[in-house]
């Protein structure tokens, strides 16, 4: 089952995406054109060729994505790609660590190990005068 495409519907979706008020369209279409022309065209399921090249000229979008957006591929698209277990393939770890704490984690660090240089040196030095002795 292939559902049509609402041409007039995507145009309004795109202007007022773009924050152009009908009144503006209609200026830019030309004289011929007020607020109330747009609002009827925008309720047209198919708009002319011409026309459409016009709007995308006035609206700088090209004339495919008029006459191919559907919002609910749309928001399938957008639903299978961002949806928790879709974001759980591509999730970003934001490791919060607080450089002060590590600062003292490895300064802790750095003082068990001169420790232990210390013991061994004086076990070492044990031996040593052990040997001497002898």
């Amino acid at each position: 089952m292939e559902q049509k495409v609402h041409q007039g519907r995507n145009v309004k979706r795109f202007r007022e995406m773009l924050g152009i008020k009908q009144e503006a369209l209609a200026f830019d279409l030309g004289n011929d054109w007020n607020q109330k022309k747009i609002s009827v065209l925008e309720q047209k399921d198919v708009i002319e060729d011409n026309l459409l090249k016009q709007i995308s000229n006035a609206l700088k979008i090209p004339v495919e994505a008029f006459q191919n957006f559907d919002e609910e591929q749309a928001v399938n698209l957008i639903s299978c790609n961002f949806s928790d277990n879709a974001m759980f393939n591509n999730r970003i770890e934001v490791f919060n660590n607080n450089p002060i704490e590590e600062i003292k984690k490895l300064h802790e660090e750095k003082i068990a190990l001169y420790e232990r240089m210390l013991k061994e040196k004086d076990e070492m030095m044990a031996r040593l005068e052990k040997l001497f002795d002898k």
